[in-house]
């Protein structure tokens, strides 16, 4: 009699899905993945610039404590891999709660903790170690699909992951912040992240899962969309409450541009009179109580002498265009400015309308839409007079704004025997700024003669004004 030996019995190992599909979704939720978490990180550099104004600053700090907590959190991943798919899940629902009500909460400790700072460093190291620990879990699971060589899965996992970073990247400045807003703009991505992370373990690893760990994912689930769509919902209310504390006075109007954040107060005092001021990025541009010191003598100075074409760059509220209009024997008055809102605010709005005299309605005035730097590039017309009212070099999108080649440009727009006059901020608080502006413009071959004004809103205040003629002495 022969005994027929039984087929070996092979321990029962994680279920391996196979084909094409399978595959394709890793890959497509590794793309999805990527994009989120570039988002969550450009949002918290956004916000940053925003709040506190320095752009280098702040992407230094989140984008370089993001790097390193990845790479933590690559390594914190190792003990998971045995529970890839349920770790997977449960960290991708985590990120996206925690990357979705980021800017929220930051925006938040900003406006009433004065928190700002500590929270960003925790909330970029949490993110980071999440971001971190999804690649080495995303390969893990890509491996159970079909088995390949470590080069080939880098390769396939790192192209939809390099991808995915581009497409988040390009999304966020152009398609999230115009329709969205950070606040709600994140909380989206955040619902997005939730569904590519769980959708992909309870439909393709969903046999690695037991009854227990699908409930808890499930109702994991239902959680963080409940709070994600609710903090949605109250958005709205939450960025007017938390912009209302960041200013002293009631805000009227407020509006997020492509450019900029837009914030117009109004108060009203004792006496009976408003005090209207306008906000650019947090950074005050006038107060109705004394703007007009300030525009009177940055306009003026210049106005002696030949004026018949005036160009302002900057200055979209119109209050310096309604000072050159005083001037009946001004032709021609071109303004340019950056910011196509602020524009429409000044023409539309009664309180900035007043204030202004109408300015934008003369017959005299072309308001222009553009970044002066560029237009004046392609300018090829010559100007008796030009103010240069632009915000303070605070940021690296305006240092441009004050360098030697923005100065020889303005130079080349001068018509002969022209002025120019450019502000430059406290030569009291910021004395270093205003010498420098002086010293750059004196490189651009300007003539320069520094004066400056005391105005209650901004204190001590500064101009240089200057003419293009070797041979003629500085304006006086």
């Amino acid at each position: 009699m022969s005994v027929s030996a039984e087929p070996a019995v092979e321990p029962a190992g994680p279920v391996k899905p196979r084909g094409r599909v399978a595959r394709t979704a890793v890959l497509v939720a590794v793309f999805i993945c990527a994009a989120c978490g570039l988002v969550y990180e450009l949002a918290l550099v956004a916000l940053g610039s925003y709040l506190i104004g320095d752009t280098v600053g702040q992407a230094s700090i989140v984008l370089s404590l993001m790097v390193f907590a990845m790479g933590v959190g690559a390594l914190a991943a190792k003990p998971l891999q045995r529970w890839a798919a349920p770790a997977f899940a449960g960290i991708e629902l985590l990120l996206a709660l925690l990357g979705g009500i980021s800017v929220l909460g930051l925006y938040a400790a900003f406006a009433w903790l004065s928190l700002y700072m500590p929270a960003l460093i925790a909330t970029a190291l949490v993110l980071g170690v999440l971001i971190g620990a999804e690649i080495p879990l995303l390969m893990v699971l890509l491996q159970r699909i079909r088995r390949q060589d470590a080069g080939s899965a880098v390769a396939d996992l790192f192209a939809a992951d390099y991808v995915g970073g581009l497409v988040g990247g390009l999304a966020f400045p152009f398609l999230l912040l115009p329709l969205f807003g950070q606040v709600q703009g994140a909380l989206l991505v955040g619902v997005v992240n939730a569904a590519a992370g769980i959708g992909l373990v309870l439909t393709v690893f969903r046999r690695e899962l037991s009854k227990r760990a699908t409930l808890l994912l499930t109702g994991a689930t239902v959680l963080v969309g409940g709070v994600l769509v609710g903090a949605y919902a109250f958005a709205d209310d939450f960025e007017v409450t938390a912009r209302q504390a960041l200013y002293a006075d009631p805000v009227v109007h407020s509006e997020r541009t492509p450019y900029q954040d837009v914030v117009l107060t109004e108060s009203v005092s004792l006496n009976g009179n408003s005090d209207t001021r306008l906000y650019l990025n947090g950074d005050l541009q006038f107060s109705s109580m004394d703007e007009y010191r300030y525009h009177e003598a940055l306009v003026h100075p210049a106005m002696a002498g030949p004026r018949e074409r005036v160009l302002v760059l900057g200055g979209g509220d119109g209050l310096a265009l309604r000072e050159v209009l005083r001037y009946p024997d001004v032709r021609e008055a071109t303004l340019v400015d950056l910011d196509p809102a602020v524009l429409e605010l000044a023409r539309t709005d009664p309180r900035v309308s007043t204030l202004n005299k109408d300015a934008f309605a003369d017959p005299r005035v072309r308001a222009i839409a553009a970044d002066a730097f560029s237009w004046l590039r392609d300018n090829r017309e010559r100007y008796d007079v030009v103010l240069v009212d632009m915000p303070d070099a605070d940021s690296t999108a305006t240092a441009k704004l004050y360098s030697t080649e923005f100065y020889g440009l303005v130079r080349h727009a001068m018509s002969e025997n022209a002025r120019v006059v450019v502000q430059a901020g406290s030569p009291f608080f910021a004395p270093k700024a205003f010498w420098c502006i002086e010293s750059t413009m004196r490189s651009a071959g300007l003539n320069t003669v520094p004066y400056q004004i005391a105005m209650p809103s901004f204190g001590e205040w500064g101009f240089h004004l200057a003419n293009a003629t070797p041979t003629q002495p500085p304006p006086t």
